[in-house]
């Protein structure tokens, strides 16, 4: 597969940028982007936005195809299709990089997610050897952990542009999937979701096991009789209904 090499592309920018004569600042004017931008593609540090590469590239005097090759081609040169498949799907997928996943940022999450973690597996191990454990115990738990692993460690920083341009209600990535009914996920409402999905994860993963415990030691008759309840509460009150609320408010 055809792969862009960055520190070619940026490099092939510049020379381009001073043949028109523009400085770092006015391309980026043009492109209504900050030349900070302009200096990380330059750097090879970025790659530009798919939707930015036409522009650009008139900009600078090429074609898009010029541009992504670094190079400038002979008039009566042609190029294979397949190639220009490759192409774009590389450029797609080298703009998708800079949105970086939760572990490539500093944040305490991933700190706050293993301590969770910890916590729920030593609390249903603890509530198992003492026989306290209830049927929505290790469920709950278990369903905090694997939702804390995806938002707090592997999660995307930014939605695809395409999410921005379209009202798509179903979020994919990889085996992750969130769908809400008359809910559309764009970069506006996903910081939020992703914040409460993490509070949600972690306090599922290391208080409910908790209060589990506390409950089945204190009145075990009672809690056999509420636990489903507060299941449902925890799910729908503490993730589904917030979610729906911030996801609207924020869309």
């Amino acid at each position: 597969m055809f792969e862009i090499d960055k520190k070619k592309f940026g490099a092939f920018v510049s020379a381009l940028r001073k043949e028109k004569g523009y400085t770092q600042k006015a391309l980026a004017q043009k492109l209504f982007i900050s030349d900070k931008a302009v200096s990380k593609w330059e750097t090879g540090v970025s790659f530009p936005d798919p939707q930015l590469l036409v522009p650009l590239s008139e900009l600078l005097g090429v074609t898009v195809t010029e541009l992504l090759m670094c190079q400038r081609m002979e008039p009566k040169k042609s190029i294979d299709p397949g190639q220009v498949e490759h192409l774009v799907k590389t450029a797609i997928a080298c703009s998708d990089e800079k949105a970086g996943r939760a572990y490539q940022t500093k944040s305490r999450w991933p700190v706050l997610y293993l301590c969770s973690a910890v916590a729920g597996i030593a609390g249903v191990f603890f509530a198992h050897t003492h026989q306290l454990y209830g049927s929505t115990l290790i469920t709950l738990t278990v369903l905090g952990i694997v939702f804390g692993a995806y938002l707090c460690l592997w999660a995307k920083q930014r939605l695809p542009v395409f999410y921005d341009e379209n009202r798509c209600g179903l979020y994919a990535d990889g085996v992750f999937r969130i769908h809400v009914p008359g809910l559309a996920f764009n970069n506006s409402n996903w910081p939020y979701i992703v914040l409460l999905g993490r509070v949600w994860s972690c306090l599922a993963a290391a208080l409910y096991p908790l209060v589990s415990i506390v409950m089945n030691c204190a009145s075990p008759e009672l809690w056999i009789h509420l636990e489903l309840y507060a299941a449902l509460i925890l799910v729908f009150g503490g993730l589904l209904i917030p979610l729906y609320v911030i996801g609207k408010k924020y869309e």
